[in-house]
């Protein structure tokens, strides 16, 4: 299922198999369609065309809309969007924070109001997995608690605890799931979630026992919150080497270009963010020499491609100028061609990761790179 085949310090170059789509090449980062598509026009066709390897949706959403029951009775997310590759559902349990106001967490899970009409929803680890088995996902992630940073010592160390309970709960109620002879995808894997706040003793400690759970990866959760970039960092640092070093290791919901050339030098291996689509959307846009806003005046009479190193499609036919006029215009193919491209380049930046490990000079890439990306042009 997943091979480490090369290292440079931390840094790990590697293969993912699942049940759909072949061999991954990791590092990756996992193009998000929170409810089975791209925000902005971007279809699951297009994503093979941008160099997505993985796609990400949401367990709570799809529940929600169209839910989940319609998706497995349209044989799952796979053939509802019309994808052959991997995909990965979050478990609902980032709406355990993302949505403070209107949930109550107990031992046997979280009750929900819902954002769309306010009824009630109960999720816990079992319903969780239940809704993802009926998505047919090939990654399902455990139903965690994410608190936000800083959190109380006391408040962390029992979230942590009671997320190592339901992530054993996860484990049992998925095995029986994968089981039955009705599973959309009975080789749907599982992923544990690792937290503790940023408390480095709680992080250890939840990533030493979750690692004696059997899924097959495990993700470091509950950071990009709140929390300053460097402490990050060194939770990244504190946790990786309690994580079974055969099994991948994904950083949830991070994040700029800087922060995803750090977290593989930590050994990081997967990676997902909405930053570059929803920033796309707003007309921040990602380049070899920084980021840009393309609704600029001084991109009015512009006839470069957002980047002249790019070689994505958007960038291949179109003008800064004639883009900044679409956003302008409000037209919907200025958000499609910035998510386009932004994609591309997110993708792209994984590619280039990947070759300089297997060239051997990922630092000298890293120190070419990391600050770089994040600077204005």
């Amino acid at each position: 299922m997943f091979e480490v085949i090369k290292q440079e310090g931390r840094a790990r170059r590697g293969r993912f198999r699942c049940a759909h789509g072949g061999e991954v090449q990791t590092p990756v980062f996992m193009n998000v369609g929170t409810q089975g598509a791209i925000k902005g026009a971007v279809s699951a066709h297009d994503l093979k065309d941008l160099k997505c390897q993985i796609e990400l949706s949401n367990t709570y959403h799809l529940h929600l809309r169209p839910g989940d029951d319609v998706v497995r009775a349209l044989g799952g997310l796979h053939k509802m969007m019309d994808w052959d590759g991997p995909i990965l559902t979050d478990s609902g349990g980032f709406q355990v924070f993302s949505l403070a106001g209107l949930r109550k967490i107990k031992e046997e899970g979280v009750t929900f109001a819902s954002h769309i009409d306010g009824r009630r929803i109960f999720m816990g680890p079992e319903e969780s997995m239940r809704i993802q088995s009926n998505l047919g996902s090939d990654i399902a992630m455990a139903f965690d608690e994410c608190v936000e940073n800083p959190a109380p010592y006391e408040y962390a160390k029992a979230s942590c605890e009671r997320t190592l309970r339901w992530l054993i709960r996860c484990k049992a109620e998925h095995d029986r799931l994968n089981a039955l002879p009705d599973c959309v995808n009975p080789g749907q894997m599982l992923f544990g979630i690792n937290q503790g706040a940023t408390y480095e003793d709680l992080r250890v400690w939840h990533a030493k026992e979750i690692a004696k759970v059997d899924c097959e990866g495990f993700a470091i959760g509950g950071l990009a919150v709140g929390e300053p970039t460097q402490v990050m960092y060194q939770i990244i640092e504190a946790v990786e080497p309690h994580l079974p070093a055969d099994k991948p290791r994904y950083l949830m919901g991070v994040g700029t270009p800087s922060n995803i050339i750090e977290g593989v030098w930590r050994g990081v291996d997967f990676f997902d963010c909405v930053m570059p689509a929803r920033n796309a959307r707003h007309g921040k846009l990602f380049t070899w020499s920084g980021t840009l806003n393309i609704k600029n005046e001084k991109y009015r009479l512009d006839e470069r491609p957002i980047d002249p190193a790019c070689d994505c499609p958007v960038c291949r036919s179109f003008s800064r100028a004639y883009l900044r006029h679409l956003f302008k215009a409000e037209e919907m193919l200025a958000m499609r061609l910035a998510v386009m491209h932004n994609l591309w380049f997110y993708n792209t930046l994984m590619e280039r990761i990947r070759d300089a490990l297997d060239a051997g000079d990922y630092a000298a890439f890293r120190e070419a790179y990391s600050e770089k990306l994040g600077q204005r042009v």
